[in-house]
């Protein structure tokens, strides 16, 4: 029997937190940097987030939301305005105490000039952008006052991953204010729905989107949806969360306006959110043994073009073939946007310069030598296929069907994954059967069963690191009994291990 080798070493099925990241290492995405728990994004790995940002500030402006900066830093006097929500993040702040640095004996430096105040480095921003909305909402026509941020949070994690939980982090954080609860509402439900289909179609990532169980819900918050994925050991990554936090953050920080009828009242608010843990989503839902696969339409390059030749007297006409085919392939459009491509012309061997494009993840890889440019042909290898699976085309040929095989692409590590996790899930009829269904780790993944919003369960779920990672919002107006309590008239919930 051929044994099977693979680029990436350990597999996923013989360790999968040392696989993935070897899958960042080999991608060349992002490493740990000297600040403890902090990463260095690298110029591939930035990208995929440029290109996450991108299409998710288009979707924003479209449904009418515009970008603003607030401050790093918040004094903690404003934390202490809201209880719930101190409370939530206090164990995860990083405080700033003093303004200067003093020489210190022995060539040292110390903390000097301590501030009357201390400064929490942002967590999260609802205290410190609800000070400037009271600032900014005096009448009804203030509002729906609709505002994203794009910036970096700290939060002092102790175990931390590349992407997936790291002491500090990219991401945006939407804020909004409206006038009554029913607008807000619709606001906390309208995001939810922007990020369910930017997973979908973009991330190309089958997400459940749902509303959390009150154990799980963002402090403060009188409601918090969620898009819940599966990735490839079978836990449960939320990828994005949007809450409504109904007045409770308005009372804390006086967002008052005045009403059509004259009355004072406060206003309704929302939150919102995603981070660079899509990078990580992305890599664990589609990836495999051989390195990074990325969905056409967030990879930073589209096709990469590999001249190969083995005489330097070749070199010429190969190179001088791929810059033309080049500049025919970025003529063309695939999904709605024009095809991204690069040739790959470094100083290396081109078997090297293959494996390093598969583990980066490029959706199409073509390859160039002397024989191709004698038939005007490419030799075309797809990152949804195996590494040997590679057919020639005509350049012609190519050139008429790259957009489709993009799609094709896109359309099949979507269902590929839709399929994965269909298959981890079970619905689940009683309790009994509930813990049967987690005893293995490797084996469970989604349950989905009748489940009464009751903390009461909540605790003893603990024990086997199982949490309610949502209620769904599709397809799910059945009821029936709660497994745990009894109770009736309740809707199916998912459970899993979680990131």
């Amino acid at each position: 029997m051929t044994q099977v080798t693979h680029a990436i070493s350990p597999t996923r099925a013989e360790n999968y937190p040392d696989w993935y990241q070897q899958v960042v290492k080999s991608a060349d995405l992002a490493e740990s940097s000297p600040v403890r728990g902090c990463m260095v994004i690298k110029p591939w790995g930035y990208a995929i987030w440029e290109n996450i940002q991108r299409v998710l500030d288009g979707m924003f402006k479209e449904t009418g939301h515009v970008n603003a900066y607030f401050p790093l830093f918040i004094p903690i006097s404003f934390l202490e305005k809201e209880a719930q929500h101190v409370e939530g993040f206090a164990k995860e702040c990083a405080v700033v105490t003093h303004h200067r640095l003093e020489a210190g004996p022995n060539g040292t430096l110390v903390p000097a000039g301590e501030l009357e105040e201390p400064l929490i480095v942002r967590p999260t921003s609802e205290m410190i952008i609800g000070a400037s909305f009271a600032q900014w909402v005096q009448s009804w026509r203030d509002l729906p006052l609709l505002i994203n941020q794009w910036a970096n949070v700290v939060r002092w994690e102790m175990r931390t991953r590349l992407f997936l939980r790291t002491a500090e982090f990219l991401w945006q954080e939407g804020h909004t204010a409206h006038a009554t609860a029913d607008e807000a509402i619709e606001e906390t439900r309208q995001m939810l729905d922007v990020y369910t289909k930017f997973a979908r179609e973009w991330m190309a990532m089958p997400v459940i989107p749902g509303e959390k169980t009150a154990a799980e819900r963002f402090p403060g918050a009188v409601t918090t949806y969620t898009i819940e994925a599966m990735m490839q050991d079978r836990k449960a990554l939320q990828a994005g969360t949007s809450h409504f936090l109904g007045q409770n953050f308005s009372k804390a920080q006086e967002i008052r306006y005045q009403s059509k009828s004259g009355g004072l009242e406060y206003a309704w608010t929302t939150s919102w959110g995603v981070s660079t843990r899509l990078v990580g989503a992305l890599i664990m839902t589609h990836s495999d043994d051989d390195g990074l696969i990325l969905p056409p339409r967030l990879a930073p390059k589209h096709v990469v073009i590999i001249p190969i030749w083995r005489k330097e007297a070749e070199a010429e006409e190969v190179l001088a073939y791929c810059a033309q085919l080049a500049k025919e392939i970025a003529a063309t459009t695939a999904m709605g946007e024009p095809v991204r491509v690069q040739v790959d012309k470094r100083d290396m061997n081109g078997g090297e310069r293959v494996w390093d494009q598969i583990k980066k993840g490029v959706p199409i890889r073509l390859e160039v030598g002397p024989r191709d440019l004698a038939k005007d042909s490419v030799f075309m290898g797809r990152r949804d296929k195996t590494p040997k699976d590679k057919r020639g085309m005509t350049r012609v040929e190519f050139l008429a069907e790259v957009g489709g095989i993009l799609q094709e692409i896109q359309d099949t590590l979507y269902e590929r994954a839709l399929g994965f996790r269909d298959a981890a899930t079970v619905d689940v009829a009683d309790e009994a059967a509930f813990f049967a269904y987690f005893e293995d780790e490797a084996e469970s993944g989604f349950a989905r069963c009748f489940a009464a919003d009751d903390p009461a369960y909540a605790e003893k779920l603990k024990e086997i690191k199982v949490t309610a990672r949502c209620i769904p919002v599709e397809d799910n107006d059945e009821t029936g009994t709660c497994i745990f309590t009894g109770a009736t008239g309740v809707r199916r919930a998912i459970f899993a291990r979680a990131y």
